[in-house]
């Protein structure tokens, strides 16, 4: 049995949740096995039992022991991914727990085929049911008829008027037609055409029933063809006698679309030296639990197929396979089916005079280029002739893997348009509705109906009864044909109508679009195939182990493959902590591809790819402008101080704080003449600014003028057996105060006494927090003592604060250990001590933590994110003992809330973000020695996390 591929297991997840689980059981396996087609293991669950799970691969078919209701449970899924990964071992006979679910599957199986091999139709039957169908179908004649004659504005256009007449076609035993009835209203709804497609749809079906009028009459290929249509049924044993299509079977394309829990699988097959198509459709209700029998997206087989009987046969069944499947790098060529456009218009229409009902017909479009213009997308070849996508279609995706190069598309050619389904480029065939759509805009312009369609179309709605239809105007083969049609005006407009949407679409000329200049080549190496699918799936799943994962990759500097661009452009528009990496990765693929797009030109620069120049600095955008400082800052502060103060007069707006920020990179003393000068400014925000830089220039004069204020306003009395710090700020400030930034900012501080806002208390801060601490350490002595200095109960809180503030902006460690040592009272405490702990040395940190036992956990985990990435594995370990403690406490008092996993879950999900990835085995092993089953699942969620970022950072290497 060959084995399966991961995207075949995925396909068979009867939803996301499933999928998932499924992954996470990926260690609890064991008595694993595979003989032939059945596949078996043992899987542990929160029981001491452990589930047996059995898998048949021939149907697939599904057993677990476990309760859920879904099919595929997660434990079949997790064994199938299992085994797709190799790591099932071939076995020389099955498990007796299987074996008897087996067998007893194939004794079942012989049964039913021994019996339909015996079952001959029955010929009352059938005519019984061909007399049924017969009169609805002529009822439904008569109602089509009285829509046109009384005018598709006057009649009734609602859901249940729709939902009634298709009633009776099922009560008629004509499922096709009802099909077609049951999704007019939504076009009516949805579509500001919608009098055309009615019309259209009323003209094919009263085609169809003057068709099955003359059943009788016709090829039995036509015939076949109309009872496919209304919807007589076709037992597969009977598709099975027609003759069987040997070929070595490509498969080019594969959709997956759900209607009211009804999973329909079409897969697009094309014979590499038939040169046929074929189109295997599957069927699962509730979960798209699909056969196996046909190969995954990009392998072929040889094997037999059995096409449906028809005038255009295209469906098929899977028949007997002579080979394993394997994959193929090369389509066939054959001049006699180059691949073009007008090929594939030809075979179109031809199609399309044997069975006038075809909905679509598959096309391979050869060394074609996608197009986005302003009047929608086409499928263009090199000398511009092109075909329009369908106005449903968004093919960001397509025009990624392209970048304005030749590649060879399989679409479905409908009514609307190109639907793609699949590229073919560089060796390999890529879904394109793999994905979620990317990049959506807006919808393609729909091409406006002929002037003849668009004359029938306003009688339609007017009404035969008002006005007839002019059959002279419609092009001369159908005016011809309409001589020959019925005298009531209601049926020649159906039959009229018939006849010009059949002529419209086999005679569908090529349009003409310009394709764009190709997207250059990058040549950085490209990202690992397994890594790239992984950060797929992180991507759609908002997963939070991106930033890792982009930390780990960045000295790689891998480029993305170009099927994954649209989707890394669309997740740098919604995340910007992200963006920079995410168009790193992107490259060059994705900055043409953002050329494109409406809404994702401004993520990219348009620069060419070499260094900025100064032009940046004198005409581009301030972002541009920002980023230009910034680098030259890096490289040359003197350079950049010069061009900054140069520009200086002549700068405006939010945009001049930004760049005064930038001296914030190499400050020192030959930066305060324009910081200085920034205390002058008029805007708030570049004073503030300012004031804020020359805080970190300790032997500033803005600093010395600071340390003269705080010597004056907030005097040190030593007393005998403390000291005193008093406060005497004055009432009015005066303008070189105001100018060094103490102002009267009450809505950024919120300090009240007696009962009203406290200005004096606000000064006092900002006064505290611009003066160098090293005044404070010449006054009260080492920064242990100062923080025991006896402060008034009013003042106490601001002039902490602005400890705080100065400790935090001039990064002193012996200030942050002080204050966090002694607490800080203000009303954000635990955030200000987690910046306090982030400026101590590591080792402190640590040992800090290792100290808290777990009554401590509130504060564990509120300081826990200033231990960066990833945690030290002394806390690791001491973090996951103390979490076991508590599933030990929840295991002997059930009833205590707190001790639960959701009472710890932020911390849980913190934990799996930045364990270091050897913990992985510790929290295996807790899991296992837990009591309380809720605990187990969360430590083996936390082992899975853990497992998943170790596996993620090995795939890129």
């Amino acid at each position: 049995m060959t084995r399966w591929s991961e995207d075949q297991v995925t396909a068979l997840a009867p939803d996301a949740s499933s999928l998932s689980a499924a992954r996470k059981l990926a260690s609890r396996w064991r008595d694993t096995g595979q003989h032939d087609t059945a596949l078996w293991g043992l899987c542990q669950g929160s029981g001491a039992k452990p589930y047996q799970t059995i898998v048949d691969l021939s149907g697939p078919a599904y057993k677990c022991s476990c309760p859920s209701r879904k099919f595929p449970c997660k434990h079949a899924l997790s064994l199938l991914l299992e085994w797709a990964a190799g790591r099932v071992e071939v076995a020389p006979g099955i498990a007796d727990f299987a074996g008897s679910w087996i067998d007893g599957r194939i004794a079942k199986a012989a049964k039913p085929a021994a019996e339909a091999a015996a079952r001959t139709a029955n010929p009352a039957t059938a005519e019984q049911r061909r007399v049924r169908v017969t009169a609805g179908l002529a009822e439904l004649d008569v109602w089509l008829g009285d829509q046109v004659r009384t005018g598709l504005a006057q009649t009734d256009r609602s859901f249940r008027a729709f939902e009634s007449i298709a009633a009776r076609m099922v009560d008629a035993q004509a499922p096709g037609v009802a099909s077609t009835l049951r999704q007019l209203p939504t076009a009516v709804v949805t579509r500001a055409d919608w009098p055309e497609v009615v019309l259209r749809e009323y003209a094919r079906l009263h085609l169809l029933i003057t068709a099955h009028r003359r059943l009788d009459e016709l090829t039995p290929e036509l015939r076949a063809s109309i009872r496919a249509h209304v919807g007589y049924p076709n037992p597969a044993e009977a598709v099975r006698t027609e003759p069987a299509v040997r070929d070595r079977w490509m498969v080019l394309g594969v959709r997956i679309t759900e209607d009211e829990r009804l999973y329909t699988r079409r897969t697009w097959l094309y014979g590499r030296e038939s040169r046929r198509w074929a189109l295997v459709v599957d069927h699962s209700f509730g979960t798209p639990g699909f056969p196996a029998d046909v190969p995954p997206l990009g392998l072929l087989a040889d094997a037999d197929l059995h096409y449906y009987p028809g005038a255009a046969p295209l469906r098929a069944l899977w028949g007997e396979r002579h080979g394993a499947a394997e994959p193929f790098t090369t389509l066939p060529t054959d001049p006699e089916r180059p691949g073009t456009v007008a090929a594939a218009l030809a075979d179109h229409a031809a199609a399309l005079g044997d069975d006038p009902w075809l909905r679509g017909w598959p096309v391979l479009l050869v060394d074609v280029v996608p197009v986005h213009t302003e009047s929608g997308w086409y499928i263009a070849e090199s000398d511009g002739t092109a075909l329009p996508v369908a106005p449903t279609e968004q093919p960001w995706r397509l025009l990624g893997v392209s970048g304005g190069h030749p590649v060879t598309i399989t679409a479905d050619w409908t009514i609307e348009g190109l639907a793609p389904v699949s590229v073919f480029t560089a060796g390999e065939v890529i879904d394109l509705a793999r994905l979620d759509p990317v990049g959506r805009s807006a919808p393609n312009a729909r091409v406006a109906p002929s002037s003849n369609a668009a004359d029938l179309t306003s009688v339609a709605l007017l009404g035969t009864a008002r006005r007839a239809p002019d059959l002279t105007r419609l092009a001369a083969p159908v005016a011809d044909a309409a001589d020959r049609l019925p005298a009531d005006p209601a049926l020649r407009l159906l039959e009229s109508a018939a006849l010009q949407d059949v002529f419209a679409r086999g005679g569908v000329r090529a349009a003409t679009a310009k394709a764009p200049e190709p997207a250059e080549d990058d040549t950085r190496r490209l990202l690992p195939h397994v890594a790239s699918g992984r950060l797929s799936r992180m991507l759609q799943e908002k997963s939070p182990f991106l930033p890792e994962w982009f930390t780990a990759a960045t000295p790689y500097d891998y480029r993305a493959p170009d099927a994954l661009c649209g989707q890394l452009l669309d997740q740098a528009k919604a995340n910007t902590e992200l963006r920079e990496p995410l168009l790193r990765l992107a490259g060059t693929r994705g900055r043409w591809l953002a050329g494109q797009h409406p809404e994702w030109r401004n993520l990219v620069r348009q620069q060419p790819a070499t260094a900025p120049t100064e032009e940046v600095w004198q005409f581009g955008q301030p972002p541009e402008r920002r980023g230009w400082l910034a680098e030259l800052r890096r490289r040359d502060a003197d350079a950049a101080r010069e061009t900054l103060a140069t520009a200086w007069p002549k700068e405006s707006g939010p945009l001049k704080a930004e760049l005064l920020a930038v001296l914030a990179d190499g400050i020192s003393r030959a930066d305060e003449p324009l910081l200085e000068a920034g205390l002058d400014d008029r805007r708030s925000d570049v004073r503030r600014t300012a004031a804020g830089l020359l805080t970190l220039l300790p032997d500033s004069a803005f600093a010395h003028r600071m340390t003269r204020r705080a010597d004056e306003w907030v005097r040190v009395e030593h007393r005998l057996r403390h000291t005193e710090l008093v406060v005497a700020l004055p009432d009015t400030l005066d303008p070189p105060a105001h100018r060094d930034g103490i102002t009267d900012r009450s809505v950024e501080f919120t300090y009240r006494w007696g009962g009203a806002p406290d200005v004096t208390a606000g000064r006092l801060r900002q006064l505290v927090a611009a003066t160098p601490l090293g005044h404070w350490a010449n006054v009260l002595g080492t920064p242990d003592k100062a923080v025991k200095a006896g402060i008034d109960d009013r003042f106490r809180q601001p002039i902490f604060d602005g400890w705080v503030d100065a400790a935090l902006a001039q990064h002193d460690s012996a200030w942050a250990r002080a204050l966090f040592d002694a607490g800080v009272p203000t009303d954000v405490a635990m955030l200000r001590r987690r910046e306090l702990f982030a400026l101590l040395p590591m080792a402190d940190r640590t040992r800090h933590l290792l100290d808290l036992d777990g009554s401590w956990l509130s504060e564990i985990e509120a300081l826990l994110p200033a231990m960066g990435h990833p945690w030290p594995e002394p806390l690791a370990q001491h973090l996951i003992l103390l979490l076991f403690e508590r599933a030990r406490a929840a295991a002997r008092r059930p009833e205590s809330h707190g001790n639960t996993p959701n009472a710890h879950r932020s911390l849980l999900s913190a934990a799996s973000v930045h364990l270091p990835v050897t913990a992985a085995s510790a929290a295996t092993v807790v899991a296992r020695r837990c009591g309380d089953p809720t605990w187990e699942r969360a430590f083996d969620q936390l082992a899975h996390d853990l497992n998943h970022r170790s596996m993620m950072l090995e795939e890129l290497q």
